[in-house]
């Protein structure tokens, strides 16, 4: 089994900046991925951004140049840098871990961008 924790949301006015951390425990194996995704309130849960151990990483097209995805492979943990933050960034943010043969969820942490 495997277990994510994030941290780090909250609030902040637009413009600001925010670093979201998720930390993975368990039986972690060498060939996943980890991201993070959101979900805005009656919207469906979206990818933000994605990550592998070589650390190639992919971002939905609404963050690029605004969010930068990262992780320490020793830590088995992924960070998520939001910067210049909107109005519409406003959701809960989910740590996602994928790796043959399940795909693993954190409980979510709130981010909220006041205009």
């Amino acid at each position: 089994q495997v277990q994510l924790v994030e941290s780090g949301g909250g609030l902040v006015q637009a413009g600001g900046s925010l670093r979201l951390s998720c930390a993975a425990s368990g039986s972690i194996f060498s060939g996943n991925v980890m991201g993070w995704y959101r979900q805005a309130p009656g919207k469906q849960r979206e990818l933000v951004a994605t990550i592998t151990r070589g650390g190639s990483s992919h971002y939905a097209d609404s963050v690029k140049g605004r969010f930068t995805v990262s992780r320490d492979n020793a830590e088995n943990t992924v960070y998520l840098q939001m910067n210049s933050l909107k109005p519409e960034d406003t959701a809960v943010y989910y740590c996602n871990l994928l790796q043959f043969p399940g795909n693993y969820w954190g409980k979510g942490t709130l981010v909220t961008v006041s205009s």
